[in-house]
């Protein structure tokens, strides 16, 4: 035991003192549940692994598991970080609400727009420590507005969705969709494909990548958009211990690149949503419905109870909701 013991200091010793040509190097796993041809995998967690390899020296590296191969339930991302299963897991705070109360507000129709969200959530970062205190943080993005995709029955008009069954991405957004007159169905987006194609579900709320990203293209026929929905975050989540183990430039890199991939991930995103866009509109027997003004004011008064609602309850539950928003649309 005593040999191991100084064979391991002597290593350690001839590490430190090589300089260039060994050092210890860490390893850190990221977990998502997306498939392995989704954009984030080269043109988000791709790019961020190469900026902290570069930042560190090489010192460490991100090895990415797509498609779920440390666990492929979306609900459970958090998890995964948390428990320290993946030291970075990719997640949508929304899958797991009740930790991040003052997160989702910025989802609640009108609260941001899908051009300035993700630097409005961040100029407001000071708040959410505490939703934030048993994980790090590593990044934090929005989508962009939701749209609603349907099979059969297109939607012009409030009217048109009572009584809908339509997947939702969060239970805020159920509230928004509640307020419509339709049911809120919460389902993990690769699970709409099939629900949509076979009846499960009437409509899927989610943004326009999912015409490619999980291919609704195939089994909607209508896509409605022109009204406030709600816009998601996307997170990083790194687990706690793996990012105090770091050195203190480290550390710094890290938080500098969280904030820089932010930025990426959303430009990836909001690319994403035009292209999905654009693919819907050009395949033949599909139609995507612009709401008319009225029509889209008519969706949004019946939602507008929902924001008041969810502001007044996060606040009387002892959080600074009235501050967050007000952070986020100054």
């Amino acid at each position: 035991m005593m040999f191991k013991a100084l064979a391991r200091a002597v290593l350690l010793g001839a590490v430190a003192v090589s300089g260039s040509s060994a050092f210890a190097q860490t390893e850190m796993r990221l977990a998502d549940f997306l498939p392995p041809q989704h954009p984030y995998q080269t043109q988000v967690y791709g790019v961020m692994a190469d900026m902290i390899a570069e930042a560190t020296g090489g010192a460490v590296t991100v090895q990415i598991f797509p498609g779920g191969a440390l666990g492929g339930n979306p609900i459970e991302q958090y998890d995964r970080a948390l428990n320290g299963v993946a030291e970075i897991a990719f997640s949508l705070p929304g899958y797991t609400a009740s930790r991040f109360p003052l997160t989702l507000l910025a989802e609640l129709p009108g609260m941001i727009t899908e051009e300035n969200g993700t630097e409005q959530i961040w100029n407001a970062m000071n708040l959410l420590s505490e939703e934030h205190r048993r994980v790090h943080l590593l990044s934090i993005w929005t989508n962009g507005e939701n749209v609603l995709y349907t099979r059969d029955r297109p939607v012009r008009s409030v009217a048109d969705v009572q009584g809908m069954k339509i997947r939702v991405p969060s239970a805020n957004a159920g509230l928004i969709v509640e307020a419509w007159g339709a049911v809120p169905v919460s389902m993990p987006p690769a699970e709409a494909y099939n629900a949509l194609q076979t009846g499960v579900i009437d409509a899927v709320m989610i943004d326009a990548t999912a015409t490619y990203a999980f291919r609704l293209g195939e089994v909607a026929n209508y896509v409605t958009s022109g009204m406030n929905t709600t816009i998601s975050s996307f997170a990083l989540f790194m687990n706690r211990d793996a990012y105090d183990s770091l050195s203190a430039d480290h550390r710094a890199a890290f938080d500098r690149i969280g904030r820089e991939i932010a930025t990426v991930a959303n430009g990836v995103q909001l690319a994403g949503v035009a292209r999905g866009e654009q693919m819907f509109r050009e395949t033949t027997g599909r139609e995507w419905i612009e709401l008319s003004p009225e029509a889209a004011a008519e969706f949004n008064a019946a939602s507008a109870g929902v924001v008041e609602q969810v502001v007044a309850a996060t606040e009387a539950a002892g959080h600074p909701a009235r501050a967050f928003v007000s952070a986020l649309q100054n």
